[in-house]
């Protein structure tokens, strides 16, 4: 595997640390000074279950604004074929209650995006300029605008190629840590670049921070996040006769400082949900107190989909 070196980290003191515990945090015990983990096997709890979504069609992915307390969660377009790339972004409460809706045309599958405040309002960074097979070439960022469509070439939106020789491209933002996770494929396989968040903002090829193979050992791949020196991903399919109750939907973490898979966990969360298809992982929350690692379930049937999150 490849290796990764970090040049910064974020320390707390042991003080911080047994109070984070006690919010559903575990100190690792491998890693070095200063790194947290979250424990995959603890119980997992809702957020909100059963919530509808602007498409009817399954959830792909959602994010939080912690700053400005927003949630978002992106599903391919009702109505378009999967390759167009099309996208609806709907903006959802604690409780799951839709607020408003953003349509993007030609930008990719959404397997993970990521929010970022600024002042006055929240920037969506997503996949872009979607190839033949509907995945996302490049990272766009622009300003969330409920009502709004943007096409694939829409001046609104700026484009970045953080990684040049990725042929599709996701993120995922640490907002603690000011870092983003750029999951990307090449004609060797899927790869994870972690940046510095401001060197992605400034445009161009940034320094990496690090650069791992994405391990063996996972399913079909079904999101990710961002925390510290590790990646956490969700895997999975939906219920069905060859993946009857409690199903196959892994939590696992990634530890990008050896590109090792360091832990995996089947997760039960959600066991009674129609369907059941695991989409979309996310750091956040809503308020204060320590980060939450969400994980997201589709249900319901073809044609009425329904969104579902869980944390730990």
């Amino acid at each position: 595997m490849a290796s990764a070196t970090w040049t910064r980290r974020k320390l707390l003191g042991t003080a911080g640390v047994a109070g984070l515990a006690t919010a559903g945090w575990a100190s690792s015990r491998t890693a070095s000074a200063g790194t947290r983990t979250f424990d995959l096997s603890a119980r997992a709890r809702a957020l909100y279950t059963g919530a509808t979504l602007a498409s009817a069609t399954v959830q792909q992915s959602f994010t939080f604004d912690p700053e400005n307390d927003r949630l978002f969660v992106a599903q391919l377009k009702a109505g378009s074929p999967g390759v167009a790339g099309d996208l609806h972004v709907s903006e959802v409460d604690r409780r799951g209650r839709l607020l408003g809706a953003m349509v993007l045309l030609g930008y990719g599958h959404a397997v993970s995006f990521a929010a970022q405040a600024f002042r006055g309002g929240t920037y969506l960074w997503t996949e872009g300029e979607a190839n033949a097979n509907g995945y996302g070439t490049v990272l766009k960022r622009f300003a969330w605008e409920n009502g709004a469509t943007l096409s694939r070439d829409d001046p609104r939106a700026t484009t970045f190629r953080p990684v040049p020789e990725a042929l599709e491209t996701t993120c995922a933002i640490d907002h603690d840590a000011g870092r983003m996770a750029v999951r990307y494929h090449t004609s060797a396989g899927k790869r994870i670049a972690i940046f510095r968040l401001a060197d992605v903002a400034a445009g161009g090829a940034p320094d990496r921070i690090a650069d791992v193979a994405q391990p063996p050992g996972l399913g079909v791949f079904q999101g990710y996040a961002l925390y510290g020196s590790d990646i956490y991903t969700l895997d999975g399919t939906a219920y069905g006769d060859t993946n009857p109750p409690p199903g196959n939907a892994y939590l696992s973490r990634i530890d990008t400082r050896t590109g090792e898979l360091a832990e995996r966990v089947l997760t039960h969360a959600g066991a009674d949900l129609v369907y059941r298809e695991p989409e979309g992982m996310a750091v956040g929350g809503f308020g204060s107190g320590a980060p939450r690692l969400y994980f997201g379930f589709a249900s319901g049937a073809a044609g009425a989909r329904r969104s579902n999150l869980f944390y730990l």
